[in-house]
């Protein structure tokens, strides 16, 4: 039986190979992923690409293949079965492949017995604290990690086969282009599927929404109380970019205690739908104790479930901005943070590395107003002030411009020039 399953993954791998795929990691990157004997492990939301990034990345190598997306395989799993059988399959693999490994019960502990054995793996999963803990746990520094977010705003225009522009000098024409793409992304976000097939969108993606929460939550860890955790997702998603405290969701929505509602919201920035930052102080205890700022892993997923009765431009903006600082690489309550000025202004996202305080970045979508100008730069004025930080970027929709203050400069800059990190 066992063996029969793995000839049919192996039909699927090979499916799969012969498909074209957007280029997301470069050639040296993979070259130094396949050399390390490091177990080189991949996570993001599901449907974000992590498959395709595991082949990119073994491509051109002699490697196996496991699915645990595959009932039948978890229903009749036996270790030395499937060892004996990707033998069979595989002759003389030199990688192995376990995709979505989070569905195997106690899959650490067969990792680690494949290892020891001397097993090149790469492995897959749609789970980020979990997977990063038991890894942690089980295989203290024999592991590499990559993180596969849905498609930035420059690969959903490369999948989309539309040409980037080659020179810093937008023409008219060019920058009324790459606005107009930018508004599709700003509400359809990256996932891969609905890049492709946007009239899909809404039924895709709110139904990859419930998977998640019915597979990655609901049965991973048994919750019983399932319409909390609905209610909570749809509270959630309502309230992306503000500010709220765990007390506040326990009286909204009547749970029994604030560390249910904890609990929950931690399930749900698990499996990458969800994630905060916190205010950014000096103090430890006082950056606990501060209200927490929400996001949404792809503002695809806004558009699909959210219930606003007219688009919020200004907070997709945010949003936006949000995750692509997480393609960047900056950690949430490491790196990245918002901050609250003595006079109680806020600065959208504070960016760190070390100890030392790199950027103050506002976000507004419309700056034509000179009171919404004044409040954004006069907020940005006082953070620099009381942080010691020089580097101020205010990002707009479509405004570019260089303000003076003194000493200090705010640089106004063109979202898309933002992210197309121009």
């Amino acid at each position: 039986m066992i063996k029969n399953i793995l000839q049919q993954q192996h039909e699927e791998r090979n499916i799969l190979l012969q498909q074209a795929y957007i280029h997301r990691i470069g050639d040296a990157e993979i070259v130094d992923f396949l050399n390390t004997t490091l177990i080189k492990l991949i996570t993001g939301p599901r449907r974000a690409g992590k498959s395709v990034m595991a082949l990119q990345l073994l491509k051109d190598q002699n490697f196996a293949y496991l699915n645990f997306d595959d009932d039948l395989l978890l229903k009749h799993f036996d270790e030395d079965a499937v060892v004996q059988g990707l033998n069979d399959v595989y002759k003389g693999f030199s990688y192995l492949l376990l995709d979505e490994i989070q569905n195997l019960p106690d899959w650490e502990l067969w990792v680690n017995k494949l290892y020891r054995r001397g097993v090149n793996l790469v492995i897959t999963g749609s789970n980020s604290k979990l997977l990063s803990h038991e890894m942690a746990s089980a295989l203290t520094g024999r592991y590499v990690q990559i993180t596969v977010l849905p498609f930035s705003f420059v690969e959903a225009i490369r999948f989309d086969e539309q040409a980037l522009p080659t020179t810093l000098q937008f023409t008219p024409g060019e920058t009324g282009k790459i606005l107009g793409l930018l508004h599709i992304y700003l509400f359809n976000g990256g996932f891969p599927e609905t890049v492709l097939n946007p009239g899909m969108l809404k039924n895709y993606l709110s139904s990859l929404f419930d998977s998640i929460l019915l597979k990655d939550i609901l049965k991973r860890f048994r919750v019983r109380q399932t319409q909390q955790l609905y209610d909570l997702s749809n509270f959630l998603l309502s309230n992306y970019t503000n500010l709220f405290s765990f007390n506040q969701v326990k009286e909204a929505l009547d749970f029994n205690s604030v560390a249910t509602v904890q609990k929950f919201i931690g399930y749900l920035e698990e499996p990458y739908l969800f994630q905060h930052i916190t205010r950014y102080s000096n103090k430890i205890k006082k950056q606990q104790k501060s209200a927490q700022k929400i996001y949404v892993i792809d503002n695809g997923f806004i558009k699909a479930r959210s219930f606003e009765l007219s688009p919020n431009y200004g907070r997709l903006l945010e949003n936006l901005v949000f995750v692509e600082l997480l393609r960047r690489d900056y950690k949430p309550e490491l790196e990245l943070f918002y901050y609250r000025t003595r006079n109680d202004r806020e600065i959208d996202f504070l960016v760190r590395k070390g100890h030392k305080i790199e950027q103050l970045i506002q976000v507004c979508y419309d700056i034509n107003q000179p009171k919404v100008k004044k409040r954004e730069t006069d907020a940005l004025v006082e953070a620099a002030e009381e942080l010691n930080c020089t580097d101020l970027l205010l990002i707009t929709w479509d405004k570019e411009d260089i303000i003076q203050f003194d000493q200090l400069k705010i640089k106004l800059l063109p979202a898309y020039k933002w992210f197309l990190n121009l």
